[in-house]
């Protein structure tokens, strides 16, 4: 038997032996966000001026980039559970919240005095950022890994490393609502950090317990 007829045959196989694809993923994502609000909650909550900061473009486009990574994320994540994965195509789209994200820090670059920036770039809350993000992502992780292994990924590091990405833009996006520091500058910094946090810890994960 071909090599490509035997991934075929083990995907069909599993396929028929175990809760659809479709339906583990879409459990999967629904019971991350429904972990990281619970975590979000009990441990951080909204800001108290969120009504007011919601009036502000700078509050709401920290989650125009976390949902956007969340989301661009997700497609190659699900892409790479099959063991035929090609997932180049939409792995192009993970520059999507990066792309937002400079031209925010563009904007914010032109409108403030540069005196400024080293401020908003430092921010009041980094260490809580850094701290509370991969607190509130490691669940969704952990259940985004156990539908990855649902499937049958050949690049299980890759496909970790997704689930961790996909994990960091919900926690981020549940973050975000209780930060203050609104600066795309901060955001760029020290999310990126906190998200790589995640990235990283999925891909490692992954590497041991995700594999068929």
């Amino acid at each position: 038997m071909e090599t490509d007829d035997l991934i075929k045959a083990l995907a069909a196989d599993a396929r028929r032996s175990r809760l659809s694809t479709p339906a583990a993923w879409s459990g999967a994502v629904l019971a991350a966000v429904a972990v990281a609000g619970i975590v979000f909650f009990s441990l951080l909550g909204a800001r108290p001026d969120i009504v007011g900061a919601a009036q502000s473009f700078r509050f709401l486009f920290k989650f125009v980039v976390t949902i956007a990574l969340a989301a661009s994320a997700f497609g190659p994540l699900t892409m790479l559970s099959r063991p035929d994965a090609d997932a180049r195509a939409l792995m192009a789209r993970l520059a999507i919240a990066p792309a937002l994200l400079a031209a925010g820090i563009i904007a914010e670059l032109t409108i403030s005095a540069p005196d400024t920036w080293s401020t908003k770039l430092v921010g009041t809350n980094s260490l809580v950022c850094v701290t509370f993000i991969p607190l509130i992502g490691i669940g969704p992780l952990a259940l985004l890994l156990l539908a990855l292994r649902h499937g049958a990924p050949s690049q299980p590091t890759l496909a970790g490393a997704m689930a961790g990405l996909t994990a960091g833009g919900v926690a981020a996006t549940f973050y975000a609502a209780h930060c203050t520091d609104d600066s795309p500058l901060f955001v760029a910094t020290w999310y990126t950090i906190a998200i790589a946090v995640l990235t990283a810890l999925g891909a490692l994960t992954s590497r041991r317990f995700v594999h068929w």
